[in-house]
C-alpha cells in the first residue's frame, strides 16, 4: 500500500486516467472530502457498500441452495 500525505486541493494521479483530489478537511470530525475523476467504465464504490453487496449475494446464494436442496430431497423420497 502506498501511503501519501496530501493537503487540501492537492491531487494524486493514478495510471494517467484517474485523478483523486482532496477537496476539504473537517478537523472537527476528522473526515476528508475527496473527488475522484475516472473513466465511466471504472466503477468507484465505497468499501462498506461493496461489503454489503457481497454479504447480500452470499445470503441470496444460500437461500437458492437451500431451495434447490429441498427440491432434490423431495424428488429422492
Amino acid at each position: 500500500m502506498l501511503i501519501l500525505t496530501r493537503k487540501e486541493r492537492e491531487k494524486v494521479i493514478i495510471n494517467d486516467n484517474i485523478v483523486v483530489e482532496i477537496l476539504g478537511v473537517d478537523k472537527k470530525s476528522g473526515s476528508i472530502k475527496i473527488g475522484i475523476e475516472a473513466p465511466k467504465e471504472i466503477p468507484i464504490i465505497r468499501a462498506e457498500i461493496k461489503e454489503e453487496i457481497r454479504l447480500s449475494n452470499l445470503n441470496a446464494n444460500a437461500k437458492i441452495e437451500n431451495s434447490v436442496l429441498q427440491k432434490l430431497r423431495s424428488r429422492i423420497k
